[in-house]
């Protein structure tokens, strides 16, 4: 067998990490997470919207959103040639890790099977940004078909702002899943090195995603704001 029982454990390890942490902050935990709050902010940004006549400012902030999502795109394209790259060049970059000084002597079947699993979460995250693009390119359409200022209060209006929110806010969750993907390739690289230290780098990534969206200066900065616009 390529993949002995700590190895094993360790991909589990991995997965489990992985899905239960999408499974919190889109799911059970997704309302008290930053992500969730900022989804509030964009059907707020679309009610506002409504009552501007120049919406300049409005298509700019899409096309921003845009730029950003094409930018992490083309990124994971590269991403994904280096890992064929590792591929390639497997017998010299295992004589080179066998030279360190603590180095680790692995299979090539086994570094093939790693450099596989890298490739196919980069993969994974460019199709991720690749949609989240589309999306938001959607959502600029139906923005430039936002009924006039005169009809803000309409019912039609504030279902045609909602629609835009939810399609920015698709097209935001696709993105956040592209980024978590290439955070958990970070920790996912732990296991070039050994199982302990991949399951210590997925742990540690794990620690720094929920911090970031449970226990960040971002998050209480939104909430602050919340609660003085509430008072």
């Amino acid at each position: 067998m390529i993949l002995n029982p700590f190895d094993i454990f360790a991909v589990a390890f991995f997965a489990v990490a992985w899905v239960g942490y999408a499974m919190a902050v889109e799911g059970w935990r997704g309302g008290r997470s930053l992500n969730g709050i900022m989804h509030d902010y964009r059907l707020r940004w679309m009610e506002q919207m409504l009552a501007r006549e120049v919406r300049i400012i409005d298509t700019q902030i899409m096309a921003s959103l845009q730029n950003g999502t094409a930018f992490f795109a083309s990124t994971s394209l590269l991403a994904v040639g280096g890992s064929l790259t590792l591929l390639r060049a497997a017998d010299d970059i295992l004589r080179v890790f066998a030279d360190l000084p603590l180095g680790i002597e692995t299979q090539r079947g086994l570094w093939e099977m790693k450099v596989i699993g890298l490739a196919v979460i980069f993969v994974y995250a460019f199709f991720k940004f690749a949609w989240s693009y589309r999306l938001f390119n959607y959502a600029a359409i139906l923005l430039g078909a936002t009924p006039p200022a005169e009809q803000a209060q309409s019912p039609e209006a504030l279902r045609h702002a909602r629609s835009v929110a939810g399609m920015a806010t698709a097209a935001g969750r696709h993105f956040n899943r592209g980024q978590r993907a290439f955070f958990f390739a970070l920790g996912y690289l732990g296991w070039f090195w050994s199982p302990s230290v991949f399951i210590l780098s997925t742990a540690a990534v794990l620690v720094v995603m929920y911090m970031r969206q449970f226990r960040s200066d971002g998050l209480r900065s939104v909430i602050a704001l919340a609660d003085s616009g509430s008072a």
